[in-house]
């Protein structure tokens, strides 16, 4: 894991060298502050107040207080120093979000829908700020340590050399002890996140469906594969719980060791001629400088390093492995000197999920050539899901779906983008001429939009668009669109009656075929035949033909007449 990181990470600081520089020269303050306080305190015993001179001891101690005012004067210039590593790796880290996101929506465009879509979140929020502060103190700290260390090693070394023969080995015994929990650390909290992007893409996928969940019976498989995800994270939870108090426990030896080994030693260092002053300057480099610096530098890599360390493979290590295959659509093949239906059906089944009650089962269904086909039933049967398997979003559960090309379809809410018109028109074919956008307005009698807009080149902003100016937009895209086969999954449902019957006789009109999730009575009327969906039976037929047979067909004309009128 952290063989893709490290790298990427050296070449990032020696992007950023000019900071780096600034941060370590606004350092070496500290290392001055370090030294002067254990040296100071040293020298203010042994030269002044056991040899008798109170005025040189306190002049040392002096020289020890102005130490600490230059560790003051070194904090301004460290945040400022981070800052210029801090921001650019958060931007950076965003940049790559939205291209692994961008990435995985063209290679699979169902799956960014929903598990990767949940992934693309998580990474762009929580753990872009994850890195960020991870990294801010991890970059903190460590540069605390060093410095003070070194600090603290000189004035050690100035005062007697035997000092660092004492403290220094196990200093590095602890920290050694330390370090080697990071690496079962980081394995739990890659898990953890692992755990926490599963759950994200599972309450998104949920929530993306939460009316096909409710109309198929599937609340219990839904609310236990949650349950599931949720336990296994609270599981991990508590394992990095128990490691950080593994952390604690090494903690307490690094911190705690150097000052027994300085105790026991005393006795041997007297007798060796070390004065009480460089004792006293060696415990004072000990307690007020290295121990702190070191307590803060374990807790910064035992909690955000570990972090930092897996959110980071998560943004330069490779692509996730793909998802397993799923069925494909097929294509219908294309006999010479004939026409294959524009989609066919054949014992398709589809469920949210194993144990839970099909949404279609068993659906025969073949759409002509140049077939306007509407689709009718209660809220919640089936009909998006329909749409879905025959755009391509959903694989079958069983059976099989065919269709001929690439088919196009247009949901309720429909997709404007910032940009011009011209451009918003051409989304599915950007080859499209001058004449074949002017026809397709035409047809549409989208001339009074498009003028009002501001023409064709001007820039259009969404948020400016009402629903149903924007469902125009999108119902000009699919006439310019090449697809032999337009779905329109309540695409006109923000539109009025006779806008709605002009769109969709033009789209009609146009080759290929149109399949329309109706809801309103005058939609299935215009149809060639009409499609009702009632739970596991479905019946196909034109207008006049299902009042006689469908019963459930007759209510929901019933139900529809006032709103036709």
């Amino acid at each position: 894991m952290a063989g893709r990181v490290l790298p990427e990470g050296r070449r990032f600081l020696l992007r950023r060298r000019r900071d780096v520089l600034r941060l370590a020269a606004w350092s070496l303050l500290e290392s001055a502050h370090t030294f002067l306080g254990g040296y100071g305190v040293a020298r203010a015993l042994d030269d002044g107040f056991l040899a008798g001179r109170t005025g040189v001891g306190l002049m040392w101690l002096a020289v020890a207080a102005a130490g600490a005012l230059l560790g003051g004067l070194a904090v301004r210039g460290v945040f400022t120093g981070l800052a210029g590593l801090v921001e650019p790796l958060r931007d950076g880290l965003v940049r790559r979000a939205v291209a692994q996101a961008l990435t995985a929506a063209v290679a699979d465009p169902a799956r960014a829908e929903s598990a990767a879509g949940g992934t693309a979140v998580s990474r762009l929020t929580h753990q872009t700020e994850i890195a960020r502060d991870s990294f801010a103190g991890v970059v903190l700290t460590a540069r605390s340590f060093v410095f003070t260390a070194l600090g603290a090693v000189i004035g050690m070394a100035s005062l007697e050399p035997a000092l660092t023969l004492v403290v220094v080995p196990p200093l590095l015994l602890g920290l050694g002890m330390f370090l080697a929990t990071l690496g079962p650390m980081a394995a739990v909290q890659r898990a953890f996140l692992d755990a926490d992007e599963a759950l994200s893409a599972r309450v998104g996928a949920v929530g993306a469906g939460l009316r096909d969940v409710r109309a198929c019976g599937g609340e219990r498989y839904v609310v236990e594969e949650t349950g599931r995800l949720v336990d296994a994270e609270a599981r991990l939870s508590h394992r990095l719980a128990r490691w950080a108090a593994v952390r604690t426990l090494a903690l307490g030896a690094a911190g705690r060791l150097p000052v027994v080994a300085l105790l026991l030693a005393t006795p041997w260092l007297l007798r060796g001629g070390v004065t009480a002053g460089a004792l006293l300057g060696a415990l004072t480099y000990l307690v007020q400088a290295l121990l702190p610096a070191l307590d803060a530098l374990m807790t910064a890599l035992g909690a955000a390093g570990t972090r930092l360390l897996v959110v980071l493979e998560r943004f330069t290590g490779p692509p996730a492995d793909p998802p397993a295959p799923r069925p494909p659509v097929r294509r219908l093949p294309v006999p010479p000197g004939t026409t294959p239906p524009a989609a066919e059906m054949r014992g398709v089944t589809f469920a949210y999920g194993p144990g839970a009650r099909p949404v279609l089962d068993g659906l025969d269904l073949v759409v002509g050539p140049g077939e306007h086909l509407a689709v009718v039933g209660p809220s919640g049967i089936g009909k998006s899901t329909l749409t879905a398997l025959l755009a391509g979003l959903l694989a079958p559960t069983g059976g099989t779906v065919s269709v001929s090309g690439a088919p196009a379809l247009l949901p309720q809410q429909a997709y404007v983008f910032t940009g011009t018109v011209l451009d918003n028109l051409r989304y599915l074919h950007p080859g499209a001429t001058p004449d074949e956008v002017r026809r397709a307005v035409d047809a549409l009698g989208l001339g009074p939009l498009v003028r009002r807009l501001g023409g064709p080149d001007a820039v259009i902003d969404p948020a400016r668009l009402s629903q149903g100016e924007r469902q125009r937009l999108a119902l000009g895209r699919a006439y310019l669109s090449p697809a032999p086969l337009l779905l329109l999954d309540e695409a006109t449902c923000h539109l009025d009656p006779d806008t709605e019957e002009h769109a969709e006789r033009a789209l009609a009109a146009r080759p290929g075929a149109l399949v329309v999730v109706a809801h309103r009575i005058s939609s299935a009327v215009r149809a060639d035949r009409v499609l009702v969906l009632d739970g596991d039976r479905a019946q196909c037929a034109p207008h006049d033909e299902l009042l006689t047979r469908s019963g459930l067909y007759r209510d929901l004309v019933g139900l529809w007449q006032p709103d036709a009128a």
